[in-house]
């Protein structure tokens, strides 16, 4: 399949395309101005980025001697003088303006030759000889003659005088000829301009190459540029509406009215709920030989510098004391190893480490709440570190972060499915589904080794694999404590976490747009999160130093005259850090905007943390996405290896998209296509390869570990520069539909085999198959199946109409009709709206706008968050909801219901006349 699309590609790479006025308009191309709202000026012709065409200098040079002669000599006689005349009307001046467009454009027209300028001169010689009646000699003064005779005439005589044309303005037969031929000429002219036939009229290539213009963004890069950004990025602290963000913000917000030469930039607020730390404490306060005092801080890590403190956005303000336990990773099922040995959970304040096999600190507090628990207390485990990484995690390192319950509730949690503005309805911050219940702090290695070391000889001795920490650094032993009434010696916890909560915080989002030529209504959306949970060298300060860089390149290529064919915005996102908390209020604020508007969305967060590409998103990514990395050296072959070549040799997976980044709100609510990428050090979890949202991720920590010669960062802003020219200026969207089915069917393949597993935990089987479910409950996902197999032969006809649209435009005449551009945009409008048609946006029980029962937000039949897992996708998420509490019936209810959405996307590709494909003959006639 990656040849025959890459064959594509390579052959609409440097198509002559028409602007949207050319494409829609029945005028003759010679009266069409290039593509372009300002000057085409010399830095674009010294950069090799224009398509090479004879000038009207050069076509003048291939005349006879003689013309060139006339030419250059004054015309004396009346012939040449009305000649000259109609030649230089269609010759303008290159310094005035196009006054006939929206916007000034310059150009230059080269004269006509050959038979139509001899028509033209015709045309202009019959012009001259048609006698108009001068129109002041209607007006004679009024005469003094008193001796004039009475009028005997009767009424009719004079009546019929009137009305006849004098002789002296009546036109003889040759010159009303001439008229009526002049306008029968008129007539035929329009016709043949109308129906796209006039011979020769074939629209003006565009003045920028394609393929310059891809080959100039990879050459211009410029790995100092991001260094030098990160390095101001990463200078001091900028959580998500602090005064340090703020700068930020502005800092950005110059820079790219420097660099961006965007057609609006604009800094857009929001008021949303965030909270900051307040009074905190962690004590043993019995028994009296084990008092303590956490640090909770981290070490300055710059002597001159404000730090973050340690604490957890969104997390609950209180006061509790309870005995001290511990329970691994604070799972649901290390919690249910705790009870069934006898361990008492409620009344405790917990500890458990970060990662392992709960990943979401806030289902880690949901199911320690769950069980009775007062308080959570999160440690950064130093054995949570990749074997080979040469980085290691020093002792005092916190990991800061958002404990929102973001399966539930994405963006601010007070305004769930509308804007945060100054004056909206807000929830209670209390029994909110979207905050935890009870309060949580993160701590360090440091501070959680005493912890774990007072627990030694209390309770029950753990399993082995719950044993972590540092070898040889904590008690030899490790235990998960137990109550006081049993153990008098027990560990007894004091919490307190009281923070300054702002439901009225602002924030900022900072957008910058290029507008598109052809379609400009259509638009990509270019983002990555801004605010950081301390200086954020990797997260997300890595995104925004790289796209720092490629708003430079787009606005070098703006500032010679370039546009892309359809809008591009760039976004800094604010608050990402907390919920996604900026970038779903922009959607859920101009969310019908967005469905009918948006075309793709780019999402970067953590740039760069190692060498290994790796990507995520809806499938109609994937054709674009290995395109590119096609085209782009792996920064460790010394130019000798592709990354799609890599990308191959690690078999590496385009994965569907999880709930961890700004993108959600575009795919997961808009149905706007989506991808995520970046450079990372493995597949396993942030804090494995780097020091995760702690201080410790500074600038030092990338130059020494992370990308030392900034090579990656410079790829990775090829990558997206690159992926942003596919989905803004070709002339066909890149996206395909193919792939598209060939996931679906692998992702019900995964919601089959977690059914059957479903099914057997809940009937405490050791196994079931698909075959046991079906029989004890009717469950099938056949239904689903059908409706993807449709899908599939639907794609197949739908990109029919690219490879005929190929076969005519680049193997012809590479000329575009306009009926066929019309065709194409038609074409492209249906590919962008295919996710979109996969929301299910009919009401349900609880959800008046369709969307998730209990997290209406969510209303792609495809993809979402799995209800219990937080970020981790969850195909299908409406079935595997009802699948995972047992709910056959309803699941099987979601399972047609999915297979309807994605059955009627199919349909609209074609539309219900097949209206892309109805004939060919139509469209090229023999």
């Amino acid at each position: 399949m990656a040849g025959v699309d890459d064959d594509k590609y390579v052959r609409y790479a440097n198509i002559p395309i028409p602007s949207y006025d050319e494409a829609t308009s029945s005028r003759p191309t010679s009266s069409q101005d290039l593509r372009g709202t300002g000057e085409i000026n010399d830095e674009a012709e010294r950069q090799g980025l224009l398509y090479r065409q004879p000038t009207v200098e050069s076509a003048r040079n291939s005349l006879d001697s003689d013309e060139e002669d006339d030419l250059r000599l004054p015309e004396v006689n009346g012939e040449d003088v009305a000649r000259r005349q109609v030649e230089e009307l269609d010759y303008l001046d290159p310094s005035e303006p196009d006054r006939s467009r929206r916007s000034p454009r310059l150009y230059h027209r080269a004269r006509l030759r050959g038979k139509w300028s001899q028509g033209l001169s015709s045309l202009g010689a019959t012009l001259s000889s048609i006698r108009l009646p001068s129109f002041r000699s209607l007006y004679r003064p009024v005469g003094s003659d008193t001796s004039r005779q009475p009028d005997t005439r009767t009424w009719l005589s004079r009546t019929a005088q009137r009305i006849t044309i004098p002789e002296r303005y009546r036109l003889s037969a040759p010159t009303a000829a001439r008229l009526c031929g002049l306008f029968t000429l008129m007539a035929l002219i329009y016709f043949l301009f109308a129906m796209d036939l006039f011979p020769g009229g074939h629209r003006r290539r565009r003045p920028f190459d394609p393929e310059a213009i891809r080959a100039f963004v990879q050459e211009n890069i410029n790995g100092d540029n991001i260094r030098e950004s990160l390095a101001h990025i990463t200078s001091f602290d900028h959580v998500a509406g602090t005064e340090g963000d703020l700068y930020l913000a502005k800092w950005m917000q110059e820079r790219w009215a420097e660099e961006g030469g965007f057609d609006q930039l604009e800094m857009l607020p929001y008021h949303v709920y965030l909270d900051y730390p307040g009074e905190r404490s962690v004590e043993i306060v019995q028994p009296e030989s084990k008092r303590w005092t956490a640090a909770l801080e981290e070490d300055q890590v710059y002597a001159e510098r404000q730090q973050t403190k340690a604490w957890h956005g969104y997390s609950k303000s209180g006061e509790v004391e309870g005995h001290l336990m511990y329970a691994n990773s604070g799972s649901r099922e290390d919690f249910l190893w705790l009870r069934e040995h006898g361990v008492e959970t409620n009344g405790s304040v917990v500890l458990v480490k970060y990662g392992g096999d709960q990943s979401d600190a806030a289902f880690k507090i949901k199911s320690a709440a769950e069980v009775g628990c007062l308080a959570v207390l999160i440690y950064s485990d130093p054995s949570d570190v990749a074997r080979d990484s040469e980085w290691q995690p020093p002792d005092d390192m916190v990991q800061r972060g958002s404990v929102a319950m973001t399966s539930y509730v994405v963006g601010d949690p007070l305004t769930p499915g509308s804007a945060s503005s100054i004056d909206s309805t807000r929830l209670s911050m209390d029994d909110n589904s979207g905050l935890p219940s009870i309060p949580s702090l993160p701590l360090s290695w440091r501070d959680a080794r005493v912890l774990i070391q007072s627990l030694e000889g209390h309770g029950q001795k753990i399993p082995r694999t719950w044993v972590h920490g540092k070898q040889g650094d904590s008690s030899s032993e490790w235990y998960t404590g137990t109550i006081v009434t049993l153990d008098a010696d027990t560990p007894i916890v004091h919490l307190k976490n009281l923070n300054d909560a702002n439901p009225l915080q602002q924030i900022w989002n900072l957008h910058g747009m290029i507008e598109g030529l052809e379609t400009p209504d259509k638009k990509i959306l270019i983002g990555n999160h801004r605010d950081a949970w301390c200086f954020g060298a990797v997260d997300p300060g890595s995104g925004s130093a790289v796209m720092m860089e490629v708003v430079r390149i787009f606005g070098e290529l703006k500032r010679v005259g370039w546009r892309p064919l359809r809008t591009v915005e760039f976004v800094s996102w604010d608050a990402s850090a907390y919920n996604f908390v900026g970038s779903t209020e922009y959607v859920e604020d101009h969310m019908d905007y967005i469905r009918e508007s948006g075309v793709a969305y780019l999402n970067v967060d953590s740039g760069v943390s190692g060498p290994l590409f790796r990507a995520a998103g809806s499938p109609m990514w994937q054709r674009a996405l290995l395109h590119v990395l096609s085209r782009v050296d792996d920064p460790a072959s010394n130019g000798t290896a592709s990354l799609r070549q890599k990308w191959d040799e690690h078999s590496t997976q385009f994965d569907g998209l999880r709930a961890d980044g700004d993108y959600v709100p575009f795919q997961h609510m808009a149905g706007t296509s989506s991808i995520d990428f970046s450079f990372t050090r493995g597949v396993g979890q942030d804090q494995e390869y780097y020091p995760y949202h702690s201080c410790h991720e500074t600038l030092e920590w990338m130059t020494t570990y992370g990308d030392p010669d900034f090579a990656y960062h410079a790829t990775l802003a090829q990558i997206w520069a690159l992926l942003i020219l596919e989905l803004a200026d070709r002339p066909i969207l890149p996206f395909d539909v193919s792939p598209y089915a060939e996931k679906l069917n692998t992702y019900i393949g995964q919601l089959e085999r977690d059914a059957a597993g479903t099914y057997a935990q809940l009937n405490s089987l050791a196994h079931a198959s698909a075959g046991d479910v079906l029989r004890a409950t009717n469950f099938t996902l056949q239904p689903l199946r059908d409706a993807v197999r449709e899908l599939g032969a639907s794609a197949e006809a739908f990109h029919r109409f690219e490879d005929i649209w190929i076969a005519n435009v680049l193997g012809g005449s590479m000329v575009e009709s306009t009926q066929f551009a019309l065709k194409r945009l038609e074409y492209n409008e249906r590919l962008a709206r295919f996710d979109t048609d996969l929301l299910d946006l009919a009401p349900n029980e609880g959800c008046p706008s369709g969307g998730l029962p209990g997290r209406c937000q969510y209303k792609h039949v495809v993809f979402g968050p799995r209800r219990e897992s937080g970020y981790d996708v969850g195909y299908f998420p409406y079935v595997r909801d009802a699948v995972e509490v047992g709910d056959w019936k309803g699941a099987q209810e979601w399972v047609v219901r999915a297979g309807e959405r994605v059955r009627a996307a199919g349909s609209r590709l074609l539309g219900t006349k097949n209206a892309l494909l109805r004939s060919e003959a139509e469209l090229w006639p023999a």
